[in-house]
């Protein structure tokens, strides 16, 4: 296990673009540059950071506490689910009718949806959900996901082997 900084993407943080507030946060090349190191190493030390970027240790615990408010990142612990008791992983597409906004707030809620987004294209929405075992899995999609109203069918592609996660594509 290793820790990581994560964009947010959890329906609590919006678009990790824009502040708790609605505004896009104003991120200078130094908050950039943080960032960028916290994404190496989520456990750097504070003075590290601020040698490598050029600000003192409290400057840079308090730009991070920033961004961290604004919902700009995470510092997070980034596990292999398979290594802490979780047998299936699977992306889920689905199909909704009528309002997709209530259909995402439903999914947000359960703990086994990890990531919820809206798109555009063949699905309304695609959820990864992480589960214990494929009995779990089914539970989860047939009693839970096609319960929620508006749902109208879902596509189910189960995870066979996990060959990359990574969360270092840095900032622009």
């Amino acid at each position: 296990m290793h820790s990581e900084v994560v964009a947010s993407r959890s329906a609590e943080h919006r678009d990790s673009r824009e502040s708790r507030n609605g505004t896009s946060p104003n991120l200078d090349a130094v908050s950039l540059a943080i960032i960028e190191q916290l994404q190496e190493d989520g456990r750097r030390p504070y003075a590290a950071i601020g040698k490598a970027v050029g600000l003192s240790e409290a400057a840079v615990r308090q730009r991070v506490q920033k961004l961290l408010d604004q919902g700009v990142m995470q510092i997070v612990a980034v596990t292999d689910p398979l290594t802490v008791g979780f047998r299936r992983q699977a992306m889920v597409g689905i199909h909704v009718e009528g309002d997709v906004e209530s259909v995402a707030d439903a999914l947000t809620s359960m703990s086994e949806c990890e990531y919820v987004v809206m798109t555009a294209g063949s699905f309304d929405l695609m959820v990864e959900i992480v589960c214990e075992d494929d009995d779990h899995l089914l539970e989860v999609i047939n009693r839970r996901i096609r319960a929620i109203p508006g749902v109208r069918s879902t596509e189910s592609f189960v995870y066979l082997k996990l060959k990359k996660q990574t969360y270092m594509w840095g900032t622009r």
